[in-house]
């Protein structure tokens, strides 16, 4: 049976977006999103706020290599070299992100959401915010074996800190 995101991370959630939302707003700042282990939840969210739709720009649900390729421009030597799950690749995926809309800030979200594979470290996540004229902001999470909706949790907690400190930047 597949797990579910709580109700208390909907309402937490929806707090701390609200509140960075409008301030992209009163900045008018646009947002987009490129989500790989999260699988849309960070879009879902941030369009479930009433009157500040105009600061989502659009969103890029890129779960797949050939998804990231083709969606977000990064060559598939990049991630056979890196991996989907590393900093470069998570680098890629907020600036090609930005590259293909017109959004001012991009957020990307690639992990392992578990359970793991052999190789796979369960709850590893990179996530990495992109603002124009800005340097990309990056951050390695290790949130551990805790099931896929615990992991989608936290990456939402972390992509919201990282799209707010870029708002307020």
């Amino acid at each position: 049976m597949a797990e579910t995101l709580d109700s208390s991370l909907h309402d937490e959630a929806l707090a701390r977006a609200e509140s960075m939302l409008k301030l992209a707003c009163k900045k008018e700042l646009s947002i987009a999103t490129a989500e790989s282990c999260t699988g849309g939840l960070i879009a879902a969210l941030l369009t479930d706020i009433p009157d500040c739709s105009h600061a989502y720009e659009r969103g890029f649900v890129v779960y797949s290599p050939r998804a990231k390729s083709e969606l977000l421009s990064i060559p598939p030597e990049r991630i056979e070299r890196f991996g989907v799950v590393s900093k470069e690749i998570a680098e890629d995926m907020a600036l090609g992100a930005l590259k293909a809309s017109h959004a001012d800030i991009a957020l990307s979200v690639t992990g392992f959401a578990g359970p793991g594979g052999a190789d796979d470290e369960e709850g590893l996540v990179h996530l990495a915010c992109a603002r124009r004229g800005y340097p990309t902001d990056h951050r390695e999470e290790h949130f551990g074996p805790q099931g896929r909706a615990g992991i989608r949790r936290a990456t939402i907690d972390v992509a919201l800190q990282m799209i707010e400190r870029a708002v307020q930047a």
